[in-house]
């Protein structure tokens, strides 16, 4: 078990790497040249940057038992695929359970974008998204016996 971050875009890593470190797991943070991260602990690897370039990493080095954190739910989706575990950098996690949903709500959501209508902004993050993701990622490292 690894733990896969999408980071162009994750506020959390810090609560990532706590779980990981307590846990004695890797984790690899990918992110596009446009963003600069550093880690005492991670393992931090840059992409090119263009469309989807850091999700589409993301989503072909997954494997079998990682856990990926990603807010995008078409990374998410397909990592289920591969019997990964996603979770969101809010601490949802997806599942196969949910994603069809979150991908459907996606779809309209970009249909009425399209057609000039407007839809709502992500809420700002907040003291209980952290403590999701903390508890949620334990959670998840936890099943890596099952």
């Amino acid at each position: 078990m690894r733990i896969v971050v999408d980071a162009d875009a994750c506020p959390g890593r810090e609560l990532i790497e706590k779980a990981a470190k307590e846990n004695n797991i890797e984790v690899i943070m990918y992110s596009d040249i446009n963003h600069v991260i550093r880690s005492d602990y991670s393992i931090i690897k840059v992409v090119d940057s263009g469309f989807q370039s850091v999700d589409m990493k993301v989503a072909n080095e997954a494997q079998k038992g990682d856990i990926i954190v990603t807010q995008d739910f078409g990374v998410a989706a397909m990592v289920l695929g591969k019997k990964a575990y996603a979770i969101s950098p809010k601490g949802y996690i997806y599942s196969d359970d949910n994603i069809d949903r979150l991908l459907f709500e996606r779809h309209i959501s970009a249909k009425v974008r399209r057609g000039g209508g407007k839809t709502s902004s992500p809420k700002k993050r907040t003291k209980d998204d952290n403590e999701r993701l903390y508890k949620n990622l334990l959670k998840l490292i936890m099943k890596r016996g099952e």
